[in-house]
């Protein structure tokens, strides 16, 4: 026997919810079976904050010293209260559209068709092919602006399928745990003095992310799918 601390989940499921996950998963590998390149016709995003101060990770913070001198102290810090919301949409072969939203401004379903519009502009303009073929999938939350009556409509008119995805499952969306961790470790440990300056500073990080890492990302999303089905549907450990 061993003490463990609780491992935080995003919720407690439902007797619904792990079914829910589980069927999600598997029509994902299905699909994938079926066409080697659906993972070329998925197209995903997602919001995050981004902070004027992001305090650097323990690994980050870390420092050489010797056997013989006092390990390092640090004072802990805490997140900034200037910060930014950003919505980001991107495919295997990269960024497709991105915006920060207004300060003040709630992402509702109104705000959130306006992003759609931008967001289908860019499709059309760096996807071409992608567009006019219709073949492709849109993978985002199920947040009440993505799951409102009216966006579904707008999707639906415009010709965007929405992929399949389980509520309150970060652990199964790209954008959680692969492009925002990735785009926040180049901007903890720094203090930026305004929304602009974390604007700039995020734009900057995010356009650093190269082709090959798209690739990667989508490549091993195929594991937390298996992760899922293998703990049939309950949250599963990260490596």
């Amino acid at each position: 026997m061993k003490r463990v601390a609780a491992k935080f989940v995003p919720r407690l499921q439902s007797e619904d919810q792990r079914p829910n996950r589980l069927d999600v998963c598997c029509e994902m590998k299905d699909q994938l079976k079926t066409g080697p390149d659906f993972l070329y016709k998925i197209i995903t995003g997602d919001e995050s904050w981004c902070y004027g101060y992001n305090p650097e990770t323990k690994q980050q913070s870390s420092q050489w010293k010797s056997a013989s001198s006092l390990r390092p102290k640090k004072v802990r810090q805490v997140q900034s209260n200037v910060k930014t919301l950003l919505i980001c949409f991107f495919d295997i072969k990269g960024l497709i559209h991105f915006e920060f939203v207004p300060q003040g401004q709630t992402v509702n379903q109104r705000f959130y068709l306006e992003v759609l519009k931008g967001f289908g502009d860019a499709v059309r303009r760096k996807r071409p092919k992608l567009w006019r073929s219709g073949e492709w999938l849109l993978h985002h939350d199920n947040a009440p602006a993505c799951a409102a009556l009216s966006v579904r409509q707008f999707l639906t008119k415009n010709g965007m399928t929405a992929a399949s995805h389980p509520p309150y499952s970060p652990d199964l969306a790209p954008c959680d745990f692969f492009l925002f961790p990735r785009m926040k470790r180049d901007l903890k440990g720094k203090r930026f003095q305004n929304v602009e300056e974390v604007r700039e500073k995020t734009t900057e990080a995010l356009k650093t992310i190269t082709l090959r890492e798209f690739q990667n990302w989508f490549e091993q999303w195929k594991k937390p799918w298996d992760k899922c089905i293998d703990s049939q549907g309950e949250y599963f450990e990260g490596d």
